[in-house]
């Protein structure tokens, strides 16, 4: 059988996330899903796997159902599909970021830059004004990255601060737009630019993984594979499956 799996985030107020780490890996197990879910007090974040109506039931539980109250009431959603068992075991995990930036006055909860649906982001980002940033690590911006785009160097994304810093300047980059795997990195990039001074700050909108499944080879941007934190470790157009390449690990 093929699995199902479902890569999410939302950032939201999570003050009670000590209260439910507990109940949410036993919905987990109990479901026969397997993979990692971070709370932290700014939302949730992480990619699990299983048969498709139990992924499907997770979510329906985690948008709708009582253990969140509603919160996730905003979750983004990517799916994709693997052949084998991508994920060990299951682990809901208490962190102080779902993404870590290191700057404690982002708050992508208050706010955040404009989304981009991936339809609309190849004529964004034709315009020669619009600085263009790949805001993942240097890694997976050598396995693929959008045609023009800048490479931050970073090794890790605490690093973008430095990079901005040191590159960007928002007396003179007026326009800068985004993009990461699923949209969890530049989203909180994209407050972060907004306290520095940045007028015009766009990111795509479920990231990489929806543009690869939404815009066609023919009109793509895409160069590449695009890196995924599992065994699978990198899709191409259509989120289909590619060959392995050497074990990297982390969240993006």
């Amino acid at each position: 059988m093929t699995l199902k799996v479902a890569a999410l985030y939302q950032f939201v107020s999570l003050p009670d996330l000590a209260e439910l780490r507990q109940p949410l890996l036993d919905l987990c197990t109990g479901l026969g899903i397997r993979g990692t879910l971070l709370l932290a007090p700014e939302g949730i974040n992480g990619t699990v796997a299983g048969e498709p109506e139990a992924v499907d039931t997770l979510m329906s539980e985690l948008r709708h159902g009582a253990l969140f109250g509603g919160r996730l009431d905003n979750l983004e959603l990517k799916f994709s599909a693997a052949r084998d068992m991508p994920f060990g075991r299951m682990k809901v995990r208490l962190k102080r970021e779902i993404v870590t930036l290191k700057q404690p006055r982002v708050d992508p909860t208050q706010t955040v830059g404009t989304y981009v649906d991936p339809g609309d982001w190849n004529a964004l980002v034709a315009d020669p004004d619009v600085v263009v940033i790949d805001t993942r690590n240097a890694f997976e911006v050598a396995l693929g990255t959008m045609r023009g785009a800048m490479d931050p160097g970073t090794a890790r994304f605490s690093d973008f601060p430095d990079f901005v810093s040191r590159t960007l300047d928002p007396a003179r980059d007026r326009r800068v737009a985004m993009f990461c795997t699923g949209g969890i990195r530049c989203e909180k990039a994209s407050s972060y630019l907004l306290s520095q001074g940045f007028s015009e700050v766009y990111h795509l909108k479920g990231g990489i993984l929806r543009y690869l499944e939404d815009v066609p080879p023919e009109q793509s941007l895409w160069q590449g594979e695009c890196f995924v934190f599992d065994e699978r470790e990198a899709l191409g157009h259509g989120l289909s499956l590619r060959e392995p390449m050497e074990d990297e690990s982390g969240h993006d």
